[in-house]
């Protein structure tokens, strides 16, 4: 079978990303009270519904207890963010997801036991920050208040250099863990493999071994 999700909120990030996982292949059933919204999706996803996320029964009802995944992508209401995740971990849903407003909302919904904790906004406005004080990051990825992963782009005077000759696990701490190149991508990377101009390197880290990484080699 199919891995199942359900995503309660089919807001502009609800929405997005159930469609993201359709294109992925998984099936998705979307809920939210708001009928317009419901509607504008029910064409792209397995199933669309409206109804109220906080009520045990209506959940029950819809057989979300056994989606192997409960997004609580709820854009505006709080309340009604926390009660859908409480009804959902009382129901035994194997993995509960959501999305928190604000850093207070974040810590009463970790509280409550769910499994992810997602800030958009905010993770969106790390990325874009450091995207834009660094010309060579294409991407960063907070993996954890310690760890990172981040793509680097190869800049013209590192091109031709064997990972060996990086060496950024024994001068930085840090690991090439994949190259993107033109024909395809490199993952776990040999100590003989080449990098040239415009390939991606993917960086994994603690936040500092990267980031001097990248001002040290990179720039």
């Amino acid at each position: 079978m199919k891995y199942q999700y359900a995503v309660i909120g089919l807001g502009r990030f609800g929405s997005s990303l159930s469609r993201e996982l359709i294109k992925l292949g998984y099936e998705v059933l979307g809920i939210d009270k708001d009928e317009a919204a419901v509607d504008a999706m029910e064409d792209e996803l397995t199933h669309a519904v409206v109804a109220d996320s906080t009520d045990d029964e209506v959940l029950k009802s819809l057989g979300v207890r056994n989606f192997d995944c409960a997004v609580v992508a709820i854009g505006d209401d709080i309340q009604a963010s926390i009660l859908t995740a409480i009804v959902l971990k009382d129901l035994g849903v194997k993995k509960v997801v959501a999305k928190a407003l604000s850093e207070l909302h974040g810590k009463v919904l970790n509280k409550l036991g769910v499994d992810r904790i997602i800030f958009p906004e905010r993770d969106m406005g790390i990325r874009v920050a450091h995207q834009l004080v660094s010309p060579n990051l294409l991407d960063y990825i907070e993996l954890s208040k310690d760890y990172t992963i981040a793509e680097l782009s190869v800049p013209k005077h590192l091109c031709g250099f064997s990972i060996q000759q990086l060496d950024p696990r024994a001068k930085y701490g840090c690991s090439v863990v994949a190259i993107n190149k033109k024909g395809g991508i490199i993952i776990a990377p040999s100590a003989a493999d080449v990098v040239n101009e415009n390939d991606v390197m993917v960086i994994i880290g603690t936040n500092e071994q990267v980031e001097k990484f990248e001002l040290e080699v990179v720039d």
